[in-house]
């Protein structure tokens, strides 16, 4: 009788850890390798690549506005030579209203140059040798000139450099380039008012006296705002323009 009952305990625990052999999760066996994930190598190439990309990519892009930069600065310092030779052809031929606007505008496009000549400084690089070449006609033929210039920069030039400079995410570069940009944008009919009052006879009408804002160059004819329209700044610092 013990015998059988301990025959069927022991088939009964044999049993038993057989079922629990079945249900559980199986062992792993000694010595076994983890599992290698093959494409966790090719995945960090790539991502070390995107990175090189980004790097190129970021490289390129600094390269461009600081080329736009360069453009910009030659360009602006040219232009305040350029005018400054207009106000005295103007003046020369008796139109002094006109020529106060071409001094005004070239003190103007000064302050855009030193704005452009301090971005290219701060970003490590020396600004270009520029010498100003350009020719000095008629006092219509000038303000035609600097017309067609400042559409350029409205319509061209500028929007295209701060486009380059916001993907840049080159914050100085865009605030010099706006200053500009928006300066421009009040040159330009203040030019067209003076030709048209040229040939008019109308020069009377033009203003005698123009402000220009030194931290962004925006100029206004008549009366100096209690701040520039631009940059905030207190209309008590503009430069006054209002002898030959």
């Amino acid at each position: 009788m013990k015998k059988r009952l301990f025959l069927i305990l022991s088939l009964a625990l044999a049993a038993g850890i057989g079922l629990s052999s079945c249900n559980g999760q199986p062992e792993k066996e000694m010595g076994q390798q983890p599992t290698i994930n093959e494409e966790q190598p090719a995945r960090l190439v790539a991502n070390e690549g995107e990175g090189d990309a980004l790097s190129t990519g970021a490289a390129e892009s600094r390269a461009l506005v600081i080329n736009n930069l360069q453009t910009a600065f030659a360009g602006e310092t040219t232009a305040s030579a350029k005018y400054a030779a207009y106000a005295k052809k103007a003046e020369a031929e008796g139109h002094r209203q006109i020529a106060l606007l071409f001094k005004a505008a070239s003190v103007s496009e000064k302050v855009h140059a030193n704005n452009h000549r301090a971005v290219l400084e701060e970003m490590g690089v020396s600004p270009i040798e520029v010498k100003p070449a350009f020719t000095v006609k008629t006092t219509k033929e000038n303000l035609q000139d600097a017309i067609a210039g400042e559409s350029y920069e409205i319509t061209t030039m500028y929007p295209e450099f701060l486009a380059n400079a916001d993907k840049a995410n080159a914050q100085m570069a865009l605030l010099s380039l706006n200053y500009a940009y928006k300066t421009e944008q009040k040159h330009k009919p203040l030019y067209e008012q003076a030709l048209g009052a040229l040939q008019n006879s109308r020069e009377n009408s033009l203003a005698t006296r123009f402000f220009i804002c030194p931290t962004c160059g925006n100029t206004y004819d008549g009366a100096a705002p209690k701040r520039c329209g631009i940059s905030m700044t207190g209309g008590e610092r503009f430069i006054e323009i209002n002898s030959l």
